[in-house]
């Protein structure tokens, strides 16, 4: 019962923290200094929660990329080939680099340290880039009118969420707005990209760990799953409407605070 209530308790923080500016992985590194299961089956699990949240996007825009549904009528959707090119355009970067620098990120880089620091730094970032915003107009106000040179200039910023705590929707939205995007195209641009590198990662992890749990594990990963879906779809729909009106300037203070606190107990734990 206890390995059930962490799996919701993790699948819970999980799919609130996915989507928002402040580092689902960081949130789990720490959480898991207190909450922690087998460490190659927790790393599964880590995985397959993100993979709950990522499922959550796909649900919730299946209409603006799958060519499923209808239109108008009886009119079809096409398939968005341009669309999909700018998010392949996008996650090749971060793919590339992750593949040949993840084993190394994962073993100097996953410590509460390096998240702590990250927290603060990016935290700051979004403060600083929301008020160099508050005079200037976008000039990208919706996906279509995003070019494949700023598809491809988000997803170099994107390599920085390679590092723990950097939170790869911060990286993104930083880099989208720099790039003269909107904040809801920024925040809808983040969520696509994270489809192609979320799931690469995801079955890459998978066959890295391996597939073979006994029926109690399955149960567990089946909780944190469903937690994590069903949270991140809340979540993904409120944060697009607090975009549309809001600025990310209470994200920057709430990822400062929580890094501070983070330097707070690893002073204390000495």
């Amino acid at each position: 019962m206890r390995d059930f209530f962490a799996a919701f308790i993790l699948g819970c923080i999980e799919g609130i923290t996915e989507f928002l500016p402040i580092s689902s992985t960081g949130h789990l590194i720490l959480v898991h200094q207190w909450i922690k299961f087998e460490i190659h089956f927790q790393n599964m699990f880590d995985v397959v929660i993100q993979l709950g949240a990522i499922c959550a996007v796909i649900l919730h825009f299946r209409h603006r990329f799958l060519p499923f549904g209808l239109k108008n009528g009886n009119q079809k959707n096409p398939f968005p080939s341009h669309l999909w090119l700018k998010i392949c355009i996008g996650a090749f970067p971060a793919l590339a680099i992750g593949f040949f620098t993840g084993n190394a990120i994962q073993s100097k880089l996953l410590v509460p340290q390096v998240v702590a620091g990250t927290l603060i730094g990016w935290g700051f970032m979004l403060i600083l880039i929301e008020n160099h915003q508050v005079n200037k107009s976008a000039r990208i106000h919706s996906i279509e009118n995003l070019g494949y040179g700023t598809a491809f200039g988000i997803g170099m910023v994107q390599c920085l969420a390679l590092i723990p705590g950097t939170s790869r929707s911060a990286a993104t939205i930083i880099g989208a707005m720099l790039l003269g995007c909107s904040r809801l195209v920024a925040a809808e641009f983040s969520f696509f990209l994270a489809i192609p590198v979320m799931v690469a990662a995801s079955c890459y992890s998978l066959l890295k760990y391996g597939m073979s749990m006994n029926g109690h594990e399955l149960l567990i990963l089946v909780i944190g799953f469903m937690t994590s879906f069903t949270i991140a779809a809340i979540v993904l729909r409120n944060f697009i409407k607090y975009v549309e009106s809001h600025t990310f300037i209470c994200f920057g203070i709430y990822r400062i605070i929580l890094g501070m606190a983070v330097v707070i107990m690893i002073f204390l734990a000495k």
